[in-house]
């Protein structure tokens, strides 16, 4: 009698947890959900195409040493790292569409590896796909105890798929002729190839580093994930 009474007194509490409300609740979550990523994929992007398309700001050169760092690499290491593969992919490929405008645009000699999509686009794809994977790992393995660790390593693994997956395509594809371009024929291609990394990688991974950690912390505290 009692259970009878109060259901009556309150019609509206099975409606509210019926399964109706529930599936029209996920949905609206779902909804939110892809506007938020195509919010971060538009800021994001829209980013990448400025650093590309600005060498001054995406193509730093550090004073007295002469070596250039890029860090058009880091908004994709970002995508990745908050809001999964699929975005990051994304981002990865307007990084990648980008620097092959660049090559159609560049007068340097080494332009023309970079008009092949494999060299150009496939491991820009690839840099945001690895970092939330790098990253998911992560936090599973450490239960999410060391944030910005993670993201940290996270950055590390997009910066090296970068670097590896460019020079290595142009490796597979293009060694000698990229040797003749830059005039050491005399050099094994594996080692020139190598060389030119050298200079520029230690300082790429540490700027991905540095500037990942806070601005993927900064998103996810927003989000009190």
């Amino acid at each position: 009698m009692i259970t009878s009474i109060q259901t009556q007194s309150n019609p509206d509490v099975s409606k509210e947890k019926g399964p109706g409300n529930f599936g029209k609740k996920r949905e609206e979550n779902r909804k939110s959900l892809n506007v938020r990523r195509i919010a971060v994929i538009g800021v994001l992007s829209a980013l990448t195409l400025a650093l590309s398309l600005l060498p001054q700001i995406g193509y730093i050169t550090i004073p007295g040493l002469g070596i250039q760092i890029t860090i058009v690499h880091i908004p994709v290491i970002i995508a990745g790292i908050i809001e999964g593969p699929v975005v990051g992919a994304f981002v990865g490929l307007i990084f990648g569409l980008s620097s092959l405008y660049t090559a159609l645009t560049s007068p340097l000699p080494i332009a023309f590896a970079f008009l092949n999509p494999l060299v150009s686009i496939l491991p820009r794809i690839f840099i945001g796909v690895v970092s939330w994977y790098a990253y998911r790992g992560l936090t599973l393995l450490t239960r999410d105890k060391y944030r910005s660790i993670s993201i940290g390593l996270a950055a590390a693994a997009g910066t090296v798929t970068n670097t590896i997956g460019v020079l290595g395509m142009i490796y597979l594809l293009y060694a000698k002729r990229f040797l003749e371009a830059i005039g050491l024929q005399s050099i094994s291609p594996a080692l020139a190839i190598l060389g030119l990394a050298m200079p520029n990688f230690p300082l790429e991974l540490a700027a991905a580093i540095l500037l990942s950690i806070p601005v993927s912390l900064a998103v996810k505290r927003m989000r009190r994930e």
